[in-house]
C-alpha cells in the first residue's frame, strides 16, 4: 500500500464525460445518464483498499441519506485487475451486493477516465451542481485507518448540505489520502 494525496482537480471544472460498462447492471452508464436537475458525487474506490474499506460503513449511510435527497452517487473503479484480480468487475458486483449498494458502479479498464479527473488515490470525492460545475473535491472526512478517527463522512457531508441548503461551499478544501491508483 502506497499511501498518495489527490491531485485536487480545480474547482469549476466541468464534469469530465465517460461510458463505462456498470458491472451492477451489466448495462453501460455515461455522464449523460445523471439528472440535470441534481448534485452528483462522483467516487473513485476499490474494492481492497484499505482506505476504502475504512469508509464502508460511512459510504452505505452516506449515499443512502442522500439518495434521498435528490443527490446522484456514481462510484469508479479503475484500478488494474490483471495484478490486483480482487478489483475485478465480478468481485466489484459481489462487493456492492454485499454492502446493499445499488448506484452505479463502474469498470475504467482503460484508466483513461481517472485521468480525465486526474484520480490520484482511492478513495476520491468529486462533488458537482445541477450545471456540472465541480464545487468540491477531495476526502470524505479526516480519518484514516491509523488515526483512530472514527470516519463520519465530515467534509463532504459538509459540501453536500450547503449545496442542498443553497448555502456557500468551503473552498478550503483538503485532499483524499489513500491507496495509489495501480496503474497498468
Amino acid at each position: 500500500m502506497a499511501l498518495t494525496y489527490s491531485k485536487m482537480l480545480p474547482l469549476a471544472t466541468k464534469l469530465p464525460s465517460f461510458d463505462l460498462p456498470n458491472v451492477i447492471t451489466g448495462d453501460r452508464f455515461s455522464s449523460n445518464n445523471l439528472s440535470m436537475e441534481c448534485g452528483k458525487v462522483i467516487m473513485f474506490i476499490c474494492n481492497h483498499c484499505p482506505y476504502v474499506i475504512h469508509y464502508h460503513d460511512q459510504l452505505v449511510k452516506l449515499i443512502n441519506e442522500y439518495l434521498k435527497k435528490n443527490i446522484e452517487f456514481v462510484a469508479i473503479s479503475s484500478n488494474d485487475v490483471e495484478n490486483y484480480p480482487q478489483d475485478s468487475p465480478e468481485n466489484m458486483k459481489i462487493l456492492f451486493k454485499d454492502l446493499g449498494l445499488t448506484i452505479p458502479y463502474l469498470y475504467d479498464e482503460s484508466q483513461e477516465i481517472a485521468k480525465r479527473y486526474l484520480a490520484e488515490c482511492t478513495p476520491e470525492f468529486y462533488f458537482f451542481d445541477k450545471n456540472n460545475s465541480l464545487i468540491y473535491r477531495g476526502r470524505m472526512d479526516e480519518s484514516s485507518p491509523r488515526n483512530g478517527i472514527k470516519p463520519s463522512g465530515e467534509d463532504l457531508r459538509s459540501a453536500i448540505d450547503n449545496f442542498i441548503s443553497n448555502n456557500e461551499i468551503d473552498n478550503n478544501q483538503f485532499p483524499s489520502m489513500g491507496c495509489n491508483i495501480k496503474w497498468k
